[in-house]
C-alpha cells in the first residue's frame, strides 16, 4: 500500500475534489470522525467544512493547515469498506491525528480503488501537529497495515552497487563532459519516457539539454544527438558533446527504441492512476504554480512547465521518481492538460491566504502565517529538487531517505525547467526584448 500525503491552505478545494466524486457516483463517504452529522446522512461541501472551521480559525502559524492523504492498496487487493474504515482510523491514530476531525472518502473511478482522508493538521488550540519524520513514519504504518490485513506489499526498490549519487551540471566548475556523463549514462537506463521532449524534461533537472542533429556527410543522411550544458537561465552554456562520448544508451538509435518500449510498458503501468490522483489533488489544495509544484515535489514528483514566448503554457510534464516514469499531462487525463493549467493559474487568488468557502462559511484569518513555501517569490528559483532530503536535518535523521532509496541513488539536488528544441531561441528573444526596453 502506498500513502500520499498532501498539504494545502484550501479546505473547500480538498473537500470539493472528493465530493464531486460522490456526486458523480464515483465515490462515497465511508467514515466521519468527530464531524458534524446530518439527519438524512447526506452531505455537502459547505456542511462538511463547518467541522474544520474552529481549527482553521484557531490556527496560529501554519500556512498549510489542510491535510489530504490518499491510501492506495495494490490493484489486486480486495479491501472491504469496513477494512478501509479500520485502516483509515489506524493510520490517522499512528500518525498523530486521532483527535482531529476527518472524513474518509472512497474512490472507485479507476481500476485502483483507494481512499482519501481530509483533515486539518492544527489542533484545537491552534498549534501545528508535529510532522517530524513523517514520510518514514507513514511508510512504517503502511508496512504494518499490509501485514495486519494481508495486503500485497508495496515494491521496495534497493540501490544498485553500480549506481552513484550525482548532481546537476555546473558549467562554471569546468570538466563539463565528466559532469554530464553521470546523468546521461544512467538516466535512460532507469527512467521510462516516450519522446525526446519528455527525455529533455528529465535532463533539465541536471542542467542538460539534448538536441537532434540532421544533415548529410558524403551524400549520406546523418541523424545524431548532441548534449549541451545549460546555465541558471536555461541558456546554452557549453559546446555540444556528441552522444557517442557517453555510450550507446545516449544515442538517438537506442533512445528511439527506448521510446517505443516505454510506450508499451506505460500503457499498463498501475502508477498512472495514482499519479493522476496526486496531481488532481494538488490542483485542488493549492492556489498557484509555486505551491502546486512544491506539493508534488514533497511526494517525489517533479513538474516541468513549458511556455511559449507569450508566456502561455503549451505543455505539462510530470516526473515520478518513485516509479521512474515521465508523463505528459495530456497522457494522464484531459483534466491535466496545458489548457486546464492556463485557466487554473490565471485565476490565482493569494491575498491573505484566504480560504475559499461559500459565503455562509467564508472566513479569512488576519493572523500572519509562518512562511513555509516560495509562493511569494516573483521568480521561481531553479534547482530545488530534493532539497528537503538534505536541508535542516538533525543528526541521525533518516527522514527522506525512503525516497532516496526509492529512486535507486539517482538524487539530483535541483530542479529546472523544461528545455526543448525551441527553448534556446525563446530565451534569446526574451533577452532581446529586455534589451530593447532598456534602450
Amino acid at each position: 500500500m502506498i500513502a500520499k500525503i498532501g498539504r494545502g491552505e484550501n479546505i473547500y478545494g480538498a473537500l470539493s475534489y472528493n465530493q464531486i466524486k460522490v456526486n458523480n457516483e464515483n465515490g462515497e463517504i465511508l467514515l466521519l470522525h468527530k464531524m458534524l452529522e446530518t439527519p438524512n446522512g447526506k452531505y455537502s461541501v459547505a456542511q462538511l467544512s463547518r467541522s474544520f472551521e474552529p481549527y482553521l480559525l484557531a490556527n496560529r502559524n501554519t500556512e498549510k493547515p489542510v491535510l489530504h492523504v490518499s491510501l492506495n492498496p495494490d490493484p489486486n487487493d480486495k479491501v472491504s469498506d469496513e477494512r478501509y474504515r479500520l485502516m483509515a482510523q489506524q493510520y490517522m491514530q499512528e500518525m498523530g491525528y486521532a483527535d482531529q476531525p476527518f472524513v474518509v472518502f472512497k474512490h472507485n473511478d479507476t481500476s485502483r480503488t483507494h481512499i482519501h482522508i481530509v483533515s486539518v493538521c492544527v489542533a484545537e488550540d491552534g498549534r501545528k501537529i508535529s510532522d517530524s519524520f513523517e514520510r518514514k513514519r507513514s511508510m512504517n504504518v503502511c508496512r504494518s497495515l499490509e501485514q495486519q490485513y494481508n495486503l500485497i506489499a508495496a515494491a521496495e526498490k534497493t540501490r544498485e552497487k553500480d549506481e552513484r549519487i550525482f548532481k546537476p551540471v555546473n558549467y562554471k566548475t569546468g570538466d563539463i563532459k565528466s559532469q554530464m556523463a553521470a546523468a546521461v549514462r544512467y538516466l535512460p537506463k532507469h527512467y521510462q519516457f516516450q519522446t525526446l521532449g519528455a527525455y529533455n524534461a528529465l535532463l533539465s533537472l541536471f542542467n542538460i539539454t539534448a538536441e537532434e542533429v540532421k544533415g548529410e556527410l558524403n551524400g549520406q543522411p546523418k541523424h545524431g544527438l548532441v548534449y549541451i550544458a545549460l546555465n541558471e537561465q536555461g541558456e546554452k552554456a557549453s559546446n555540444p558533446f556528441k552522444s557517442s562520448l557517453f555510450g550507446k544508451s545516449a544515442g538517438i538509435v537506442w533512445l528511439q527504441k527506448h521510446f517505443e518500449k516505454s510506450k508499451e510498458q506505460m500503457k499498463t503501468n498501475q502508477v498512472r492512476a495514482t499519479l493522476k490522483n496526486s496531481i488532481e489533488t494538488a490542483m485542488h489544495i493549492t492556489s498557484n504554480e509555486a505551491t502546486f509544484k512544491k506539493q508534488l515535489l514533497e511526494q517525489g514528483i517533479n513538474t516541468v512547465v513549458r511556455r511559449n514566448e507569450e508566456g502561455r503554457i503549451y505543455g505539462m510534464t510530470f516526473i515520478d521518481h518513485e516509479s521512474r516514469t515521465v508523463w505528459n499531462g495530456s497522457q494522464l487525463s484531459k483534466n491535466i492538460s496545458a489548457n486546464v493549467f492556463n485557466e487554473l493559474w490565471q485565476q490565482e487568488v493569494t491575498q491573505n491566504h484566504e480560504v475559499t468557502l461559500p459565503d455562509s462559511t467564508r472566513f479569512t484569518s488576519s493572523i500572519d502565517r509562518t512562511k513555509d513555501d516560495d509562493s511569494d517569490k516573483d521568480k521561481e528559483q531553479p534547482h530545488e529538487l530534493f532539497d528537503f532530503l538534505y536541508k535542516d536535518k538533525p543528526a541521525g535523521s533518516t527522514e527522506g531517505f525512503d525516497l532516496a532509496e526509492g529512486i535507486g541513488g539517482l538524487l539530483p539536488q535541483a530542479q529546472g525547467e523544461d528545455y526543448e528544441e525551441l527553448a534556446f531561441e525563446r530565451q534569446m528573444k526574451k533577452r532581446k526584448r529586455k534589451a530593447s526596453r532598456k534602450s
